[in-house]
């Protein structure tokens, strides 16, 4: 069984609601939290690489997401972002090769109950160990190719491109 590697950079999907503020920020990676409740047959390790929404995200921010996965040994990458600027790290990541490079994230944060965060990481989980070397964006049950998809921001969905 090859080991999956999850990177973390924060988006929707870590938000967490504080009360003083009244808003919601970017918290710790609840993937750990997610996938530690469940009983999996996969090896993984998570490492967070930052704490951003996506719209913060800058070029060498991309550079620093593109360099932890190029240098990490396993071949199975998982990576949790916010889904406004997904597909431009999608791009950066496509000069990536002999990997199988997942992108996956929510429309609500991953602790609220009606999120979508639960389902879109076990169609990304299920995605990277079957897919073949290359960068995809798992949202909405399907497995984009990153350069045939766009969000939807009027749908609030990810789609093929037209």
């Amino acid at each position: 069984m090859r080991k999956i590697h999850i990177f973390t950079t924060g988006g929707t999907i870590d938000k967490v609601y504080f009360d003083a503020k009244s808003k919601y920020e970017v918290g710790p990676p609840n993937i750990e939290r997610v996938l530690g409740e469940m009983t999996l047959s996969v090896e993984y390790a998570v490492t967070s690489l930052m704490r951003k929404d996506s719209l913060e995200i800058t070029d060498d921010d991309r550079k620093i997401i593109a360099d932890a996965i190029a240098k990490c040994s396993e071949e199975l990458i998982l990576v949790t972002h916010g889904t406004d600027t997904m597909v431009e790290t999608a791009k950066v990541l496509a000069s990536i090769k002999g990997k199988t490079i997942v992108l996956t994230g929510a429309l609500e944060p991953a602790l609220f109950k009606t999120s979508d965060a639960l389902f879109n990481i076990g169609c990304a989980l299920a995605a990277v160990q079957t897919a073949a070397a290359g960068v995809y964006i798992t949202m909405n049950g399907t497995v984009f190719p990153f350069d045939r998809v766009w969000k939807n921001v009027e749908q609030n969905r990810f789609e093929f491109l037209p």
